[in-house]
């Protein structure tokens, strides 16, 4: 017996991270920093936070997005401390 499947989970699984849309992603001049912006107020983000949630647009998956990082950085090895971000990020709601 086959079982239903839910498209738009499956449609989901094949976007990458995307910032959600409560959130609004922006460079602060008076914080010398990105910033995510939301009705009850603003994280300050650090630098690695901002590089990776620029790249959470929805348009590459996870290894994408961690391989891009890596060649942009000149650096190998991030994916742990980047999936445990995007983790972070999502259950704070930041990402959908």
């Amino acid at each position: 017996m086959n079982t239903p499947t839910n498209v738009n989970a499956q449609a989901a699984d094949k976007r990458g991270p995307k910032l959600s849309s409560l959130f609004r992603l922006q460079w602060e001049p008076a914080q010398d920093a990105h910033v995510l912006l939301y009705p009850e107020g603003m994280v300050k983000l650090n630098q690695s936070a901002a590089q990776i949630l620029l790249r959470c647009d929805g348009t590459r998956d996870l290894p994408t997005l961690i391989a891009e990082l890596e060649q942009t950085f000149n650096a190998k090895g991030l994916a742990p401390e980047v999936e445990a971000f995007v983790d972070h990020a999502r259950s704070r709601g930041w990402l959908e």
